[in-house]
């Protein structure tokens, strides 16, 4: 048995090295936006209104439902909220 270290969960379980940076924006943006639903001590529907979505989304949305949610799902929740994010790219490790 090899033992094997990875950076990430995602590094881990993914397939290819392309699907496992998709799935650590997609948990990243997804985290944030939990938080700031939190922060913010909003209910589900308020939270659907300000992301223009559903509440249903919101729901699935935290309970951590990923496969649910695209890169550009994401984005647009962010943007409809009146975020920005910041991003950098760096060489890979």
């Amino acid at each position: 048995m090899s033992s094997q270290t990875f950076k990430s969960v995602w590094d881990a379980i993914e397939n290819t090295p392309e699907e496992a940076e998709n799935m650590k924006l997609r948990s990243a943006l997804m985290r944030d936006l939990q938080k700031y639903i939190q922060a913010r001590g909003w209910k589900q529907a308020e939270a659907a209104e300000a992301f223009q979505v559903t509440q249903p989304r919101i729901s699935d949305l935290l309970r951590g439902k990923i496969s649910l949610f695209s890169l550009d799902t994401l984005v647009n929740m962010v943007a409809a909220a009146g975020l920005h994010i910041d991003m950098r790219v760096a060489e890979a490790a």
